[in-house]
């Protein structure tokens, strides 16, 4: 396949971050535009030839969910109404991804059905990132390559520590959910780690009941894959901190930021809080304890390698600045 057939094209989700990944990759971004009709209904454009080509659309489903959501299933039905060879919908914060079973009686499977419809629609590939509940790439029948952001946070991670002993570090998991994912980095950054047992009182208020291991006198990390209304993770910082760590950092990928979440951040014992750029965080909710990072060269490394159909694997096994360069 010739260099030139690779398109990048943005959604109206997170437009910045498919210009970067563009630029990383070197190719101008596709031609389109992604517009509404005097009704609201969706209109789409695309103003060159993809023709045979292998199309990537950067499109998070995040707030407007159902609008960014809508916006992919019509811009990939344009794309193979178009004859493009092959359509992957990157989706860096996938939508709906906490309603992956049924909690309740009569409750829907909607990551199920959201699957179901990018299939239906035409995506020959799901790139994505942090997914809420990783086995939702079993609902997929064509391939899903999940990358972590574990990768990016990693080296933060080691970078912080240099020069510093390592036991004034601990990681910590806000709930029995993301002990796998601090398993993974205390895997990469030699730390030792910490679990806050909670109870959830309901959807999105939780309490904390117990903290297991020793963080007195340490730095606290605290990592998760997405901060939404921001109770748990506020409440299991000031917990830490009452506990006797004497920092808390909070690493996650996913800064969804709905509500009062900004002002339950800001009046919590978080020193710093770290956030992807899967979603986009609008300039009235950066406050000085909120560092937004990119994740387009990982991405763009991503989408290079599904094109050349190269192995993924070097994505990851080891930190993203220990990797060679393109």
């Amino acid at each position: 396949m010739a260099r030139n057939d690779i398109k990048i094209m943005g959604g109206n989700a997170n437009l910045k971050l498919a210009v970067q990944i563009a630029n990383y990759l070197g190719v101008p971004l596709l031609d389109s535009k992604v517009g509404r009709f005097a009704d609201g209904e969706i209109q789409m454009m695309i103003n060159e030839l993809v023709r045979g080509s292998d199309v990537f659309i950067i499109q998070s489903t995040c707030p407007p969910v159902n609008e960014n959501l809508m916006e992919l299933l019509i811009m990939t039905d344009a794309l193979k109404r178009s004859s493009s060879a092959r359509v992957t919908a990157v989706m860096p914060y996938f939508g709906y991804a906490r309603q992956d079973r049924k909690a309740r009686a009569r409750d829907p499977i909607s990551a199920k059905l959201v699957a179901n419809l990018l299939t239906t629609a035409g995506v020959d590939r799901i790139l994505t990132m942090d997914l809420h509940a990783p086995q939702i790439q079993g609902f997929f029948d064509i391939p899903v390559d999940h990358l972590e952001g574990s990768i990016i946070f990693s080296d933060m991670i080691l970078d912080l520590m240099k020069e510093k002993d390592k036991s004034d570090f601990i990681l910590v998991a806000p709930d029995m959910g993301s002990v796998n994912r601090i398993r993974k980095m205390a895997d990469l950054t030699d730390l030792s780690i910490a679990i806050i047992d909670k109870r959830r009182i309901k959807a999105n208020e939780c309490e904390i009941m117990n903290i297991i291991g020793d963080i007195k006198d340490k730095t606290a990390i605290i990592m998760d894959d997405m901060i939404d209304t921001a109770g748990t993770i506020t409440k299991a910082a000031n917990a830490v901190a009452d506990m006797g760590a004497k920092r808390v950092l909070v690493y996650a990928t996913h800064g969804i930021l709905s509500a009062d979440a900004v002002t339950k951040i800001k009046n919590s014992k978080i020193e710093k809080m770290y956030l992807l750029d899967t979603v986009p965080v609008p300039s009235e909710k950066m406050i000085s304890k909120i560092e937004v990072v990119s994740v387009a060269k990982l991405f763009s490394e991503a989408i290079y390698k599904i094109y050349t159909n190269t192995s993924m694997s070097a994505l990851f096994k080891i930190p993203a600045n220990s990797r060679n360069e393109k």
